[in-house]
């Protein structure tokens, strides 16, 4: 069984940082992407960041490169999203999803997703 758990969202004041967790299960983490999304109140969801397959392929979307780092534990199965300079835009809900090897940051690429977990960044 699938399963992808998000964890490590919070309250943070506007320029702090946060690390989040997305622990996976039921799958071999090197043979599929694993994208961030986010989902602001009143928006669609958007990509945020994804890696493919080896730790040599990780795209971000432009609102976030230089800040957020996307990075991979296999041996624990883990993938992380480190977020620096947090702005208020960055705020809402984020999720962690896994795809086919050549996913990107589509949502529809994605089949399997985590709960999510909220990030609140204060002006």
């Amino acid at each position: 069984q699938v399963q992808l758990v998000e964890s490590g969202g919070g309250l943070v004041q506007s320029g702090g940082s946060l690390r989040l967790s997305c622990a996976t299960s039921g799958f071999t983490l090197d043979y599929y992407a694993i994208g961030w999304f986010r989902q602001a109140p009143g928006k669609e969801r958007e990509g945020v960041s994804c890696m493919r397959r080896s730790d040599i392929f990780t795209y971000y979307a432009d609102s976030v490169k230089g800040r957020f780092t996307m990075s991979r534990d296999n041996a624990n199965n883990t993938v992380y999203l480190q977020m620096n300079n947090l702005k208020y835009e960055d705020t809402g809900v984020y999720y962690c999803a896994a795809g086919p090897v050549r996913s990107g940051l589509v949502d529809s690429e994605y089949h399997y997703w985590g709960q999510g977990t909220q990030v609140t960044v204060s002006s």
